[in-house]
């Protein structure tokens, strides 16, 4: 029942044309073939071994009238798809068919997850729609992404145990790690799942109920419920993809300068490296593997659901104590100036 990959990420958009030229002409993707039914109309996009469906129409209202944009399917790669999808309904979940008759597993929130046959997600298409090629599309000029390193999913306070339990159960997601970040008197819990390929790798967060409201409940809020809070991006060279990006109309989360002035204290290796993160606004930590960079951007989106992530890893595997409290508070900071 072990699944190996994601094959491919779904974004119901009020707005496709906008989205689409976000992440085309903003994050570098390439816009590979389209599909257009009377209930919808998609864009498949693609970058590095990224694949996201961009679509909407009526079929997707509901889903967009409570949520907002967002990701409404994650569709995975398994080795024995019925075994999966049994496995699955054993755990709790739902599982329907759609029209090319590949199950669909009901996830978190309104959030499902496809289940596609093979462990290569390079071939992992949607197969419930016709999807015309863009023959006339050039590859993305940016380029800088390279994969998809994690999808970040919010889920309401005192989740986290029943889900981490339900993606071991259904897809086979050991826990990797956990952390919990109090800042003043909010705070998040988090535990990492992830699949023995690597391929597949859920950031489950969750407010703590017994503390103040915070970011998280407030995502939850906007949201209508749990759902996936942001996507983070595999690069090989952050500041010069933060840079190209930023310059390309994408708008990043702010760093204080107060972080710098203490990084080369906590990690002296990185001294040189330290102005060219600060002019950038990367943050950056380490394990007992090796360095960690990353950066959010902000919500395109009109309610301020999903956001995105670039991460660049130096031999690190996992997500860095002060990066992660680092991030928080960046959010939150974020938060209240947009009152």
């Amino acid at each position: 029942m072990a699944v190996h990959d994601i094959g491919y990420v779904e974004l119901y958009t009020r707005d496709k044309v906008s989205a689409v030229n976000h992440l085309v002409s903003a994050m570098g993707f390439t816009r590979v073939a389209d599909s257009v039914e009377a209930e919808r109309s998609s864009v498949l996009l693609q970058q590095g071994r990224v694949r996201l469906v961009v679509t909407s129409g009526r079929g997707v209202v509901r889903f967009l009238e409570q949520h907002g944009d967002g990701i409404a399917d994650i569709a995975l790669t398994c080795d024995d798809v019925a075994q999966t999808a049994a496995a699955a309904a054993a755990a709790g979940a739902t599982v329907t068919h759609g029209p090319s008759g590949r199950p669909v597993v009901s996830g978190f929130g309104d959030v499902t997850h496809t289940l596609l046959p093979g462990g290569a997600a390079t071939n992992a298409l949607p197969e419930d729609r016709t999807w015309v090629p863009n023959s006339a599309a050039a590859p993305a000029a940016a380029g800088r992404i390279t994969d998809l390193d994690h999808v970040a999913v919010c889920l309401e306070g005192g989740a986290l145990e029943r889900y981490a339990d339900f993606y071991r159960d259904a897809f086979g997601l050991s826990r990797y790690s956990s952390e919990y970040v109090a800042v003043g008197g909010q705070a998040m819990d988090s535990i990492v799942v992830r699949s023995a390929s690597g391929g597949v790798i859920l950031t489950l967060v969750a407010p703590d109920p017994a503390l103040d409201p915070g970011q998280l409940d407030a995502f939850l809020d906007r949201n209508g419920g749990e759902g996936v809070q942001h996507l983070a991006f595999l690069t090989d060279r952050i500041v010069p993809a933060v840079h190209e990006l930023r310059e390309r109309g994408v708008t990043f989360l702010d760093t204080p300068d107060s972080y710098y002035d203490a990084l080369g204290e906590r990690l002296p290796g990185l001294q040189t490296e330290i102005e060219a993160l600060r002019d950038a606004r990367v943050l950056a930590d380490r394990d007992e593997w090796g360095d960690l960079l990353q950066l959010f951007t902000r919500s395109p989106y009109p309610r301020n659901t999903l956001f995105f992530e670039l991460i660049q890893r130096n031999g690190s595997r996992g997500f860095g104590s002060a990066n992660i409290r680092a991030l928080y508070e960046a959010v939150e900071r974020d938060r209240l100036i947009a009152g």
